[in-house]
Formats: structure tokens, sequence, C-alpha cells
């Protein structure tokens, strides 16, 4: 079957409605524009998660991330676990179809505390990127309290210490408990890291 204009048009006004996200990615022409599609998909994900944290009680980080990782893969990009980048990654996102191409690295920690959050920023910065990646991805499954008051203390320990030759303060991000970090790496480039709380906790 031959495409036509009008075809093609009815299909791309039928993937904006049943997968705004994919379009989204699909089209994105700038890293802002993709790491915008991306941080909506994440959302979906983190609060898919929250909403089911009971069901996850009894999983530790390797289970926890295999969830996101499922999660995060849909037509667009493909998501893997365990991937080789100078050593075994969490996640590593790759998007399919974008040009130029867009790959992006994650880690995951059960949050214990500033010290062990900072061990997490140094296996991706430190170890894993090469310097090419995208933004890089660092995320906290919180299971205690208050998630807002910890994740505020987090910043602030960042914005003391300056974990991993972090550049000026941490940046505001638009999910909640999520904030932004600037960091020198040895490629000597600056790169940029999205920390997103996800609050598993259950009473």
């Amino acid at each position: 079957m031959t495409m036509t204009s009008d075809t093609a048009l009815a299909l791309i006004k039928l993937v904006e409605r049943k997968a705004p996200e994919y379009l989204d990615l699909l089209t994105a022409t700038t890293e802002e524009e993709f790491e915008s599609a991306f941080q909506a998909v994440l959302a979906r994900v983190v609060s898919g998660l929250e909403q089911n944290s009971r069901n996850f009680v009894d999983l530790d980080e390797n289970g926890l991330s295999a969830a996101v990782a499922l999660g995060l893969s849909i037509p667009g990009l493909t998501v893997t676990r365990e991937t080789h980048s100078n050593g075994h990654v969490d996640l590593t996102i790759e998007a399919d179809h974008c040009s130029p191409p867009r790959r992006k690295l994650g880690e995951a920690k059960i949050y214990n505390g500033p010290a062990y959050h900072f061990k997490g920023l140094e296996q991706l910065l430190g170890r894993y990127s090469t310097g090419r990646e995208g933004r890089g991805l660092l995320l906290s499954y919180v299971r205690d309290r208050n998630i807002s008051e910890l994740t505020k203390a987090l910043r602030a320990a960042m914005d003391k210490q300056k974990p991993c030759a972090q550049q000026g303060e941490t940046a505001s991000n638009a999910l909640n408990w999520s904030f932004s970090s600037t960091h020198r790496h040895s490629s000597g480039e600056n790169l940029n890291v999205c920390h997103v709380g996800c609050n598993l906790y259950t009473p």
C-alpha cells in the first residue's frame, strides 16, 4: 500500500493521540527536547513504582532497576541492564531513531544517606561514563519516610561538599523530589546528572 500525505498525516495524528511520548522522543532535534520527552516517560515510570510500592517491598536494587528498565522500554527507547561501559551499568538507555544518536547511563541506589548517594555518583561519572553520553541519571529508591526533607538534605550536602568535581550548586528539576547537578568529567566536559527520588516508603 502506498502511503499518501493524507494517510501519513492520519498516522502521525494517531501516534500523537495514542503515544505522545514516543512521538516527542522520535521528533526531538535538540538535547533539551529529548530530555523533556524522556522526563515525561521517566515520571510515568517512577509514579507507577510509587503506586505499587507494597508490591516491591522485597525487591533489592537490582529488582527495582529491572522494573524501571521494563517501564522505560517503549517504542523509541531501548533500555538494557548491566551493559558494559567500563563496568556493568545499572541502566543503559538508547534512543533508537534519534539523529544524532542519544545514549544515557543510569545508576540506582536504595537511599542510605548522602555518602552512599555520592558513591553512586562516583560510579556513574568516575567509572562508567566516557563523557560522550547525554545527561546521566541517578535514581534513589527511598524507603524511609519524609522523602521531601531527605531530598533537601541531600541537595544541601552536595552543595556543601561538591562531590565529583561538582560545578556550582544543584538546580531544581520539574519532577518532585529531584534535582540536577553539573560535574567536571575526566574528559574535560561538564556533564549534567539528574537525581531522581522515588518514594517507596510503606508504613
